[in-house]
């Protein structure tokens, strides 16, 4: 069984307080207002995109203050648009045409941000690189939610100490054993990212341990 159900939100921390792992939800005029989080490229020397070409292409979007984080595919910027959704998609487009690959992008806003890592359900994990967050485009449906239960209750069944959460348009996955030996974090992630190749799916999935997640929040209060 599940520590709670995988439908289970957890509710963030009244205001911006400081949160798990000594991150301070805060934000002050200078943070960027956007990140944007890619899937799959520079992994096991596929689909490589240099970062400072992808800069280029997200300023050529017309987005300022572009930064990105390690060679995973983070970025932040600022923009004036809000619609996450019509950003993730110009910067699918973008990508494509440039170095001819499909990334699936999942955008959030700053606040966005804070309030995913204002939801941990596991505040009590003092290894960040032990909690991952799989970042959702939008909410799952009921039946991508029933395949990650079952998915969780097998591997508890074999004696895991693996635990999965839903909350918003996030998942939150605990292994405390051990991410790179998870059975169940190979399992979720064949259920929420199916192969790249298949383009334009209507729910778009990427993960990141809590330090690199953590990390992108607390860069977008070093934005000029």
């Amino acid at each position: 069984m599940l520590d709670v159900p995988v439908r289970d939100a957890v509710r963030p921390p009244a205001g911006h307080a400081p949160g798990p792992f000594g991150i301070n939800f805060g934000h002050n005029d200078a943070m960027a207002s956007h990140v944007a989080l890619l899937r799959g490229i520079n992994v096991g020397g596929r689909n490589k995109v240099p970062m400072a070409d992808l800069r280029e292409v997200v300023t050529s979007l017309g987005h300022t203050g572009v930064t990105t984080y390690i060679q995973s595919g983070n970025v932040l910027f600022s923009t004036a648009e809000t619609d996450t959704a019509k950003l993730a998609a110009a910067l699918e487009a973008a990508i494509e045409g440039r170095f001819g690959i499909w990334s699936s992008v999942v955008v959030l806003s700053r606040d966005e941000l804070a309030d995913v890592l204002a939801r941990n359900p596991y505040p009590d994990e003092p290894n960040p690189k032990l909690v991952h967050v799989v970042f959702l485009n939008g909410q799952p449906p009921n039946d991508l939610l029933d395949r990650i239960t079952d998915a969780a209750s097998a591997a508890t069944a074999k004696g895991s100490r693996d635990r999965v959460q839903a909350a918003g348009h996030a998942l939150y996955l605990h292994t405390p054993d051990g991410y790179g030996t998870s059975e169940l974090a190979q399992s979720l992630f064949k259920i929420v990212s199916p192969p790249a190749k298949q383009k334009k799916q209507s729910l778009a999935a990427t993960a990141r341990n809590w330090a690199t997640a953590s990390k992108l929040l607390s860069l977008c209060g070093e934005q000029p």
